[in-house]
């Protein structure tokens, strides 16, 4: 399920501000953007995640600043003897003039700032409040989740409800009625006969079966009446332990029964109920991706 929230927050002279993003996903992904040196705030990040989140790729940032600036600047002096050594390779290489000692300071890295120390109690202290907001974070992209799952549910509602009306017309239809069933196996029965006059009983029986099984999709129907009341179960329960996964499986098993209808059909009539049946599941499906 889609979501953004991003909430602030500051300790001492350090001020830091986390993104927590989702979009639609089967299971639960979680990315973290943190800066250099947080790494530490990795794992429990994650946890904080998944206890909130069960589905979706979720993205979390991290933009950490410092309000107090820097206490001074030292120079990296491995930078700069490394730097001057190249220098010299380069002079028995090319005639050029060596670069000056300004400009060797001027490189990126050679003068670093240094910034204020901090005790290992002060670095937990402020991490523990880092984790804190983020925890924030999530409990607000959890929200906006769940205000988009509810307006979903009603929209799953409405798919199923169409699925029902599809699922009672199949079932209304000339080639689903017993009457309908027993004059086509007749014709059959005729036909395999007339083929094959000397066929023994046996056999004959054993043909018989194989044409009313083909034939005969009330057992597809009552699948797909058994199938509509488990999701509507679904659906108004909301079930917090994971619908979306459920539903999804729903999902396969209403187009695994479309399947066997439509190759079951006996007209056409029953053939465009079922096709029409089957792009309604595809939308199901799609919607379902977006439950928690």
């Amino acid at each position: 399920m889609t979501g953004f929230s991003r909430v602030d927050g500051h300790s001492g002279g350090v001020t830091w501000t986390w993104e927590v993003k989702s979009v639609n996903g089967r299971n639960l992904e979680v990315r973290c953007r943190l800066p250099v040196g947080m790494d530490a705030l990795e794992l429990p990040a994650r946890k904080l995640a998944a206890e909130r989140l069960r589905r979706g790729n979720v993205n979390v940032a991290l933009q950490v600043a410092r309000s107090g600036g820097v206490t001074g600047y030292r120079l990296n002096a491995a930078l700069l003897s490394e730097l001057a050594d190249l220098v010299r390779q380069a002079e028995t290489l090319v005639d050029a003039a060596a670069p000056r000692l300004d400009g060797l300071l001027a490189l990126r890295g050679i003068i670093e700032p240094v910034e204020p120390t901090e005790s290992d109690a002060e670095r937990e202290a402020r991490e523990s409040e880092m984790l804190a907001t983020l925890g924030q974070a999530l409990d607000r992209l959890a929200a906006s989740r769940a205000a988009e799952g509810a307006r979903l549910a009603a929209i799953l509602s409405a798919l199923v409800d169409e699925m029902a009306k599809l699922t009672q017309a199949a079932a209304q239809s000339a080639a689903a009625r017993p009457d309908a069933l027993k004059a086509r196996l007749k014709e059959q029965i005729a036909l395999l006969l007339e083929a094959s006059p000397a066929l023994p009983a046996d056999r004959l029986a054993q043909e018989c079966a194989i044409l009313v099984a083909k034939g005969d999709v009330r057992e597809e129907l009552d699948r797909l009446a058994a199938h509509l009341a488990a999701a509507r179960e679904l659906i108004a329960k909301g079930d917090p332990g994971g619908a979306g996964r459920r539903l999804d499986f729903l999902a396969q098993e209403f187009n695994r029964e479309a399947n066997t209808l439509c190759s079951k059909a006996g007209d056409v009539e029953l053939t465009h109920i079922g096709l029409d049946l089957k792009l309604v599941i595809d939308r199901f499906r799609e919607q379902v991706q977006n439950i928690e």
